[in-house]
C-alpha cells in the first residue's frame, strides 16, 4: 500500500477519533524477526483483560454485557437509544473501562437504565455474562448503579487535594483500605539505607479483610494468573526466535518475574532490558506506569512491540551520546546533578502492536525503567515512536486548528516550517535526557512526593527539553536547521498549556491528569513570572483570546529557573513545595476562557482525543505447520477489532 493511498482516519465519535498507523519496513525484516514480532504481539494481546480489571472491578462484566447486547440484539438498531448504547460501548473499549481514559470521570450514558434492561430481557440468558449462581436481575442490580448513578464510582483516579485518594478512586488497586493505611503499609516495608530499593506494591492489589491488610500479587498462581499464563506461552515462543543471547535473557527474566512476582527479579529484568541495545526488535510487556494509581505506586499493565527505525535513530543517538554535556550544562544546582551519566540509550522506533495501557490511546515516547536506583546506576532506555507521530501529523493536516488558535501568520509560518522537527526533538529530549537527568539526595524516598510525584516528574522532563531546544549546541549537533526553530515548540507548548488543552476538559471540571497538570503548571508559572516584562501575554482580538510570546529568550530563562526549582523539589523530596506548585498552577481552570476555547474548538468539528487501531498479523505456514511468512493488513474496523480481541483474548 503506497504512502499516498493509506487511509489514516477510521471513524469519529464522542470526543474520540480512531486512526490507523502504518508499519513501514515490516516487509523488509527477516523471517525470524517477523516471527518474533508475531509472537510478542500475541503476548501483548493476551494481557488485555488485566487493564480492564485494574481500571475498575466491574469493567469486564460491563464490557461483556454491552458486547452481548451489541452482538445479539435483534430489535431496532437505528433507534436513538441503541445508537447511544453503541457509542457508550465504543467509549468503554477505548478507555478500557467506564471512566474516561484521560479525564478519569465516569461516562454519562446517552440511554436509560430502563432501555438497557428492556434490551437485556430480549436476549437469551446463555449470551449474558452472568457470574456463577447469578441471576439476570442480580446482575442488573449490581451493575446498573455503577453505570448510571453519577454518585457511584464517579472517578477512576481522584487527585483532589485533602481527600482520601484511595477511597475516592474507582481504580481496582485497593479494597477496604484507606490512603493512610496504604501509605503506612508500604512505609513499613522500606529500609531507609537500602541502595537498591524495589518498587514496593508495583505488582499487587492491596486488600483489607477481617482486619488484616495484605497484597494480592499479580503472578502465576496469584491474581490475573489466567492471563499471565497465556502471556508466558507466547513469550516462550518468542524466546526461541530471539535475535541474540541478550534478548533471550530479557525474555527469560520477564517469564521468571511473571511466575514468581518477585520485584528483585523485575529489577534484574529491567537492567537486562535496558542493556540490550543490539536487538533491532524490542518490546515492553508488563506492569509499568503508575498514573492509574492515585498514590503513584501500583503499575498498570501495558505492552508495545516495535523495531528500530535505523535512519531516524541517528537523531536520538546524537542526543544520548552527548548526555553528559547536557547534564553538566543544566541550570539546576550542582548538588542535584549526576557526576557521571551512565547507560543512556535512545532510538526512534516503529510500533508494530499496542496493547494494555498503550492502546488505543498511546504515548509517543517512552523512557524506562522507572526505578530511580536503576536509572542512576545503570541508566535508561528511551524511545520515540516515529510512525505514530507521523500518523498524527498526517491525519491533522488541513484541519483548521492552527488557523483558529494561532495568533498570527508569523507564528503559523514558524509552525509550518519547524513544528514537526521541534515536536519530535522535544519528545526526544524529554524521554532520552529529561527523565534520566538529575539525582535524588541520599536517603530521599523515591515516593516522597506522593500523589504529586507524576506531575512533578513530567514537568521536570518537559522543562529539560524546553530549556535545551534553543541552545546553540542543538544547531552545532545538526539537530535543528537554525537558531529560530525552537520558537515553534515554545509557541505550541505555551498555547497548549495555557489554552488549547482545555478542549479535553468538561465544563466545571479541574485539570486531573498528570501530563495536563504538568503542561498547565509550566505555562501558567511562566506567564505569571514573566508578567512584569510581558514575556508572554494573553491577548484578545476580535473577541477571541490568543497567546502571544514577546520575548522567546527570556521565556527560556524562565523555563531554566522553574527547572532548577522542580529538580530541587524532586532531589530533596520536598512534598509541600510540590503540592503548592501543582495546586497553584496546575489544577484550576478559568471558566470563561474554558467556555470560549470549547466553543471555538466545537466549530472545527474535531475530536480532542485520538487513538489507534492495530494492524493484523497473519502467519503463513507450510504443510508441516512451520511459519514461512507473516503478512500484515490494515483493513480491520474498530468494532471488528475490539470484538475479535474480546473473543480471542478474554482470559479473566
Amino acid at each position: 500500500m503506497s504512502e499516498n493511498s493509506f487511509s489514516y482516519t477510521v471513524e469519529q465519535f464522542a470526543d474520540l477519533q480512531i486512526l490507523r498507523y502504518r508499519v513501514p519496513g515490516f516487509e523488509q525484516l527477516s523471517l525470524r524477526q517477523k516471527q518474533l514480532i508475531y509472537y510478542l504481539s500475541e503476548a501483548a494481546l493476551e494481557g488485555r483483560d488485566i487493564l480492564f480489571d485494574q481500571n475498575g472491578k466491574y469493567n469486564l462484566q460491563i464490557r461483556r454485557l454491552l458486547e452481548a447486547v451489541y452482538t445479539h440484539f435483534e430489535g431496532d438498531r437505528t433507534s436513538e437509544p441503541f445508537r447511544a448504547l453503541e457509542v457508550y460501548l465504543k467509549r468503554v473499549w477505548f478507555s478500557n473501562g467506564i471512566h474516561h481514559h484521560y479525564a478519569c470521570d465516569k461516562f454519562v450514558p446517552g440511554f436509560t437504565a430502563a432501555y438497557l434492561e428492556e434490551v437485556i430481557q430480549s436476549l437469551p440468558a446463555e449470551v449474558l455474562p452472568l457470574e456463577e449462581g447469578e441471576t439476570c436481575r442480580a446482575m442488573c442490580d449490581k451493575l446498573f448503579p455503577v453505570i448510571f448513578d453519577p454518585a457511584v464510582m464517579p472517578k477512576r483516579v481522584n487527585q483532589a487535594d485533602g481527600e482520601d485518594l484511595v477511597q475516592t478512586s474507582a481504580a481496582n488497586y485497593y479494597e477496604g483500605v484507606t490512603q493512610q493505611e496504604a501509605e503506612a503499609f508500604y512505609a513499613a516495608q522500606k529500609k531507609a539505607d537500602d541502595p537498591e530499593p524495589v518498587m514496593y506494591g508495583m505488582n499487587s492489589r492491596l486488600v483489607k479483610k477481617d482486619g488484616r491488610i495484605y497484597e494480592q500479587v499479580w503472578k502465576v498462581g496469584g491474581m490475573y494468573s489466567a492471563a499471565i499464563e497465556k502471556i508466558i506461552v507466547w513469550l516462550e515462543k518468542a524466546e526461541t526466535v530471539a535475535e541474540n543471547e541478550a534478548q533471550r535473557e530479557v525474555i527469560r527474566l520477564l517469564i521468571e518475574f511473571y511466575r514468581s512476582g518477585d520485584l528483585k527479579v523485575f529489577d534484574a529484568y529491567s537492567i537486562a532490558w535496558l542493556k540490550d541495545t543490539g536487538s533491532q526488535v524490542d518490546f515492553v510487556n508488563g506492569f509499568i506506569e503508575s498514573y492509574g494509581d492515585p498514590l503513584g505506586m501500583k503499575a498498570s499493565w501495558e505492552s508495545i512491540v516495535n523495531f528500530k527505525d535505523m535512519e531516524a535513530t541517528h537523531r536520538t543517538e546524537t542526543i544520548s551520546s552527548n548526555a553528559q554535556w547536557f547534564e553538566d550544562h543544566s541550570p539546576v544546582d550542582a548538588r542535584f546533578k549526576k557526576e557521571e551519566v551512565k547507560g543512556v540509550s535512545a532510538k526512534v522506533i516503529t510500533a508494530a502492536i499496542l496493547a494494555g495501557d498503550l492502546y488505543p490511546s498511546t504515548a509517543i515516547g517512552i523512557n524506562l525503567p522507572n526505578s530511580n536506583w536503576i536509572r542512576s546506576v545503570h541508566g535508561s532506555k528511551s524511545v520515540t515512536i516515529g510512525n505514530l507521530t507521523d500518523a498524527y501529523n498526517k491525519a491533522a493536516r488541513g484541519n483548521g486548528f492552527r488557523e483558529e488558535f494561532v495568533y498570527s501568520d508569523v507564528e503559523r509560518e514558524l509552525l509550518e516550517k519547524y513544528a514537526d522537527i521541534t515536536d519530535d526533538l522535544h519528545t526526544d529530549l524529554h524521554e532520552c535526557l529529561g527523565h534520566g537527568s538529575g539525582k535524588l539526595l541520599p536517603g530521599v524516598d523515591p515516593d516522597a512526593l506522593k500523589a504529586h510525584g507524576s506531575t512533578i516528574e513530567e514537568a521536570r522532563a518537559d522543562l529539560f527539553g524546553l530549556y535545551y531546544l534553543p541552545d546553540a549546541k542543538m544547531v552545532e549537533l545538526g539537530l535543528v536547521p537554525d537558531a529560530e526553530a525552537y520558537k515553534a515548540e515554545y509557541y505550541s507548548y505555551m498555547m497548549n498549556g495555557l489554552m488549547t488543552q482545555l478542549v479535553r476538559i468538561e465544563p466545571g471540571c479541574t485539570v486531573e491528569e498528570a501530563h495536563m497538570r504538568n503542561r498547565q503548571l509550566i505555562a501558567r508559572w511562566a506567564l505569571e513570572h514573566g508578567k512584569d516584562e510581558k514575556v508572554v501575554e494573553m491577548v484578545v482580538r476580535d473577541g477571541k483570546t490568543y497567546v502571544r510570546i514577546n520575548d522567546y529568550a527570556k521565556l527560556r530563562t524562565l523555563f531554566g529557573k522553574l527547572l532548577a526549582e522542580i529538580q530541587r523539589i524532586k532531589s530533596e523530596g520536598d512534598y509541600e513545595a510540590a503540592r503548592q506548585l501543582v495546586e497553584t498552577y496546575g489544577v484550576q481552570v478559568d471558566p470563561v476562557l474554558h467556555a470560549e476555547v470549547l466553543q471555538r474548538y466545537r466549530s472545527l468539528h474535531l475530536a480532542p482525543y485520538k487513538g489507534f487501531l492495530n494492524p493484523v498479523y497473519t502467519p503463513q505456514t507450510d504443510a508441516g505447520g512451520n511459519i514461512v511468512d507473516v503478512q500484515i493488513s490494515y483493513t480491520e474496523g474498530y468494532a471488528e477489532q475490539m470484538l475479535r480481541y474480546s473473543r480471542d483474548y478474554s482470559n479473566l
